[in-house]
Parts: structure tokens; sequence; C-alpha cells
């Protein structure tokens, strides 16, 4: 798996699982201290999401940081 494909993986996990609770897009990025269109580009795998965001996510999405990159 390639480097886009890692992103783009991430990006469906993490989109899955916001989902999965009803969050929305903006309500996340609330949650994390980011912007909605930051969301969208980690969720669309256009970005690489950053360690501290990463675990920010995590834990509003109440996860292991290991269940998201389990792919």
């Amino acid at each position: 798996m390639n480097a886009d494909e890692k992103r783009i993986a991430l990006g469906s996990a993490i989109r899955k699982r916001r989902e999965e609770q009803g969050l929305s897009q903006q309500k996340l990025a609330l949650m994390i201290g980011s912007s909605k269109s930051h969301i969208w580009r980690i969720e669309s795998g256009r970005v690489s999401v950053g360690i501290d965001d990463l675990g920010r996510i995590a834990d509003a999405l109440d996860v292991c940081v290991s269940k998201l990159i389990s792919f």
C-alpha cells in the first residue's frame, strides 16, 4: 500500500467512525479545534494527518489510534 492509499484508507476509517457516531464534519472539527475543511481534506485523503491531529481525532471519536490505522 503506497502513501496515497494509506491516506485514503485512514480518511475513510475516520469518516466511517464519525458517521457511526452521528457527528458532522463541523462538530468533529469543533471537538478537535480545527476547521470543517481540514476534516474534509483528511477524510478525502488529500492531506496527511499529523500525529497530534490523529490523536485528537481518535480521542474525539472514542477510539484508539491503532483502530484507525489498522488497514
